[in-house]
């Protein structure tokens, strides 16, 4: 597992007080993104997760610093705020494709397994772990149960509103694309 960095190479940026104060708030605020299509996938999710835990609405739980994130993985994750992070991916995918359940996601998240001298194979990751997220994610509002037979979560009107402020919160560097 990679934690997110904000590189020099980075298209998303979050705006500090320094350009603020230096002044380079109308080079910075050319283009205002209004939702969360509008950012890089990496740029967002560092950001919402950001938000996420600086908001005491979701907790961590206890075994968060010895659980695997996969049975593909030989140890946990190294950053500190994975759960955050995960959280945050997963509620970004249902913004753009809303119905995905947890097998769904199992597999979007998946990794390859290393077998030794064997060919490497597909491997899917921990369902406890993203039924765990989205349980949380649904006691706080942000995300809620599709009623129809195919099943699967979808966000609030709430988180969409939520995850769209977040965002436009990130700056775009149009130079970049």
């Amino acid at each position: 597992y990679q934690s997110w960095s904000m590189g020099a190479s980075s298209s998303c940026l979050l705006i500090t007080m320094a350009e603020v104060m230096l002044g380079d708030e109308t080079e910075v605020n050319a283009w205002k993104p209004s939702g969360v299509k509008d950012v890089t996938a990496q740029g967002f999710i560092v950001a919402y997760a950001a938000h996420l835990k600086s908001n005491d609405k979701l907790h961590l739980p206890t075994w968060v610093d010895v659980v695997k994130t996969g049975k593909h993985k030989e140890l946990a994750p190294m950053d500190q705020d994975w759960y955050f992070v995960r959280a945050a991916a997963i509620c970004r995918r249902l913004y753009n494709r809303p119905g995905i359940g947890v097998g769904r996601f199992k597999t979007l998240m998946g990794g390859r397994r290393h077998r030794g001298a064997a060919p490497e194979v597909f491997s899917k990751s921990a369902g406890g772990l993203i039924r765990h997220i989205m349980k949380a994610m649904e006691e706080i509002g942000i995300l809620e149960k599709v009623p129809t037979v195919k099943g699967g979560r979808r966000l609030t009107s709430s988180g969409r509103r939520d995850m769209d402020l977040i965002a436009g919160r990130v700056v775009v560097d149009l130079t970049a694309f």
